[in-house]
């Protein structure tokens, strides 16, 4: 009876993460259009340094509500807004499943930065995934980090709620859709 409760909750599990949610009405593409800008906001408050990159990367995708889960298999999901020399281009969904000895959830924000148009324009070929060397610095208020490109991509995320340490990001793919 356990090992089929702990299966029906990973199978429930995989199912919400797999379905995530979609940008299938104009309220949800507003909403997550202000979301975007709401978490660029509270991570330049958060760091000044993020700042900068906003403004020198050739583009970026800001994933304004991700949510993580684990009970052995974990996963995560989110949806976000691209955009290139400060202009909105597109949308992109985030995906990932691990497994590992992990139980928790949390809900955090995560900006992909582009160094360069060639570096964008490989994420907007369509399915990418950031490789296993692929690291997360984590944005905390008063704790500034330097934030460096690893392969042309630097990666920030900045805890919204929850209770899970350290934040995987390898393995991450990502979709991508024209506006």
């Amino acid at each position: 009876m356990k090992n089929l409760s702990r299966l029906g909750l990973v199978a429930i599990f995989i199912t919400l993460i797999s379905c995530g949610p979609g940008k299938s009405g104009s309220g949800d593409v507003d909403a997550l259009i202000s979301d975007s800008r709401d978490a660029k906001a509270a991570m330049m408050q958060a760091d000044g340094n993020i700042e900068e990159l906003f403004n020198t990367s050739a583009g970026y995708a800001i994933f304004p509500n991700v949510g993580k889960g684990a009970y052995i298999i974990g996963g995560a999901s989110g949806n976000g807004v691209v955009y290139e020399n400060g202009t909105m281009i597109g949308y992109s969904n985030l995906k990932q499943v691990d497994v590992g000895l992990q139980v928790g959830g949390k809900a955090y924000r995560e900006v992909l930065f582009f160094e360069t148009k060639d570096d964008l324009d490989d994420f907007k070929d369509g399915e990418y995934e950031l490789s296993g060397n692929a690291t997360a610095v984590i944005i905390e208020k008063g704790k500034s980090k330097t934030i460096k490109f690893n392969d042309g991509i630097a990666v920030a995320t900045m805890p919204k709620a929850g209770a899970m340490v350290g934040v995987s990001v390898a393995g991450q793919r990502f979709g991508y859709t024209e506006k």
